[in-house]
């Protein structure tokens, strides 16, 4: 997979990033680790991993990864949680997909044979809402829209204009790849439970960030 490079962003990771990066030693591609500036413990914790450093700039989930993919030099890219809840197993499959004509695939939870070990109530229902909600007004066709296991082409990436900091990233990514007209593909997965550390995603206050950005994104389409 030397035509493949994860980016990893990773923000108060120390715990579980070294876990991650060591289970990620046996594949055979090039990662990036993006990380605050100031976020010294993390980035300490991986020094003797075979992985770049990539320091953030700018503040937010949605920035890491548009200043992280946008450092990609190979053909194709992917989104790796630093958490562990990503499996890598599925990684030979996305690769295939996007070898094979689609430019973009979302690994999804929702689809016959994935799940998630993380989901709550509350989540499930913003999750099934926001996909139903995106896929009504863009006609992705995608089954998880906030699900961030994603691999690309790069060149394709780079041509959306990735613009959204925060976690509104998840939904511009794949909108903005539809009115494109790339081609985006679905690939059922398992999200596992993060392996340490806290979660994130506020989900009321980047529920609603989510919600105004898909309008303003149905504004720039009409």
């Amino acid at each position: 997979m030397q035509d493949l490079t994860l980016v990893i962003p990773a923000k108060n990771e120390s715990e579980s990033l070294p876990k991650v990066l060591d289970e990620l030693k046996d594949y055979n591609l090039k990662k990036i680790v993006v990380i605050p500036k100031d976020d010294y413990s993390t980035r300490d914790s991986i020094k003797n991993f075979d992985c770049k450093i990539l320091q953030q700039i700018g503040e937010g989930f949605g920035s890491a990864l548009i200043e992280g993919i946008n450092s990609v030099e190979t053909k194709y890219f992917c989104i790796f949680n630093a958490d562990g809840s990503f499996n890598p197993i599925y990684l030979k499959e996305l690769r295939n997909k996007v070898t094979s004509g689609k430019d973009f695939v979302f690994c999804s939870r929702y689809e016959t044979g994935g799940g998630s070990e993380d989901d709550t109530i509350l989540t499930y229902i913003g999750n099934k809402f926001f996909t139903g909600f995106c896929n009504l007004l863009f006609k992705l066709k995608i089954t998880d829209v906030l699900f961030t296991y994603v691999m690309g082409s790069t060149e394709a990436f780079k041509s959306l204009n990735m613009k959204f900091s925060d976690f509104s990233f998840c939904v511009e990514l794949p909108i903005k790849a539809k009115l494109k007209n790339y081609s985006l593909g679905n690939l059922p997965s398992l999200e596992r439970s993060r392996i340490a550390g806290i979660k994130k995603v506020n989900e009321f206050k980047d529920g609603f960030l989510i919600l105004i950005s898909i309008l303003r994104l149905l504004i720039l389409k009409l």
